[in-house]
């Protein structure tokens, strides 16, 4: 049974994937016919990220309540529709108020089903998990390539992935039998007590200061990275937005592949020296993106980009129960996702910023400038972690 429902999560993964990178793959196009600013993709993606934060924060009341399977299957179901009203909407204004359904929606399944297969299932596990996402990720710029290959209508695209979603969404609900046979099996069980910190006990901590810092960049690089690839090169590769939909499509390839090995890789090598290798990978691979390549090369350093950055934000998360200790690692996550989605909320709204004011071609320093905030912010976690508690091995 819990074999079969984690086959059923893999699948509603894809479908935390697939809304986050469409915008930006669609946006080229998609702007010129809304008639909108480069830059005004930014505060779209900010609106999302602003309800996922609200939605994790009240997330564990509405389990608690009603259960992961059924909060998982309404939060899929919210992100479906709001992906529909994308592809019919013919007003920016709907733009931020359809942000508010995919936003609550993104958030709640993401907490739900992240802190169940912790729960339940090994770490490995979570990295073939966050594979998943991964593949959803990157099927939408491939849909939305084709979409404007074909036709030119982004709303096409939109209105596929869409029905992708439904049928998710129906699949989530089928499986709430499944659900419940875990529920009641939970039950049984009892809870492990921990230590709640607030967030200012938190902050006091360097290494909670460092791991914060590292969430916040590597999440803000991963989604600058996706969201504005496309145009990166229609801007500074002069490619055509189905081509540069296609060569944006490289990064989360890579992203998917990353975390694929990362499943196979981590028990052999460890986190921590697969994060250092990450890190080498991530360093090669923006030195070269700076460099004037064409734009094939470009859409493999992406794809490199992708499988550098794909392991960093399972591979942490599992990590805080062995650097901080057990018994505080909860509050910790808590601070970890917070810092996340603060990353991924102001990071690609500032380079929209930058790319109207001076031009997409910037995307590759920007990426360094945060990939050296990330690097200092690891190793100084690797660095202080084990002064603060008493390490725990991971399972």
């Amino acid at each position: 049974m819990m074999t079969a429902l984690l086959i059923v999560i893999f699948l509603i993964f894809i479908g935390v994937g697939l809304p986050d990178s469409v915008l930006g793959t669609a946006w080229p196009a998609m702007r010129l016919d809304l008639g909108l600013p480069i830059s005004f993709a930014g505060y779209i993606t900010s609106a999302v990220s602003a309800c996922t934060v609200v939605s994790s924060l009240f997330s564990s009341k509405l389990i608690n309540r009603f259960g992961t399977g059924l909060v998982s299957a309404i939060s899929t179901g919210m992100t479906a529709l709001a992906l529909l009203g994308y592809a019919v909407n013919q007003h920016a204004l709907f733009l931020f108020l359809l942000a508010i359904p995919l936003g609550l929606g993104a958030g709640t399944i993401d907490t739900a089903l992240n802190n169940f297969v912790a729960t339940h299932y090994s770490a490995s596990r979570m990295n073939f998990l966050h594979c998943f996402y991964g593949l959803g990720i990157a099927m939408s710029p491939y849909i939305m390539s084709l979409a404007l290959e074909n036709s030119g209508n982004w709303r096409k695209g939109y209105l596929i992935v869409a029905l992708i979603q439904l049928a998710l969404t129906a699949i989530a609900f089928l499986s709430l039998p499944l659900w419940k046979y875990a529920r009641r099996k939970d039950l049984e069980e009892q809870a492990e007590e921990c230590r709640s910190l607030s967030l200012i006990e938190l902050l006091k901590l360097p290494a909670a200061r460092a791991s914060c810092l590292a969430f916040f960049t590597s999440c803000g690089l991963e989604l600058c990275a996706g969201s504005w690839a496309s145009s990166y090169f229609v801007s500074a590769q002069g490619l055509t937005a189905d081509a540069a939909a296609r060569s944006a499509m490289m990064f989360y390839v890579g992203l998917t592949l990353g975390r694929f090995l990362s499943g196979l890789l981590a028990p052999h090598l460890g986190r921590r020296r697969l994060l250092r290798i990450c890190l080498l990978i991530l360093l090669i691979a923006v030195l070269l993106f700076i460099l004037p390549l064409t734009a094939g090369f470009c859409a493999g350093v992406l794809l490199l980009i992708g499988l550098g950055i794909g392991p960093v934000f399972p591979n942490l998360t599992h990590l805080t129960p062995d650097l901080f200790g057990k018994d505080i690692s909860q509050s910790v996550m808590g601070a970890q996702q917070a810092s996340s989605y603060v990353g991924v909320m102001t990071m690609p709204w500032l380079f929209g910023l930058l790319a109207q004011r001076f031009s997409a071609a910037l995307l590759p320093a920007y990426l360094l400038a945060l990939l050296m905030l990330y690097a200092a912010s690891l190793l100084l976690l690797f660095r202080k972690a084990n002064h603060t508690n008493k390490p725990m091995s991971i399972i």
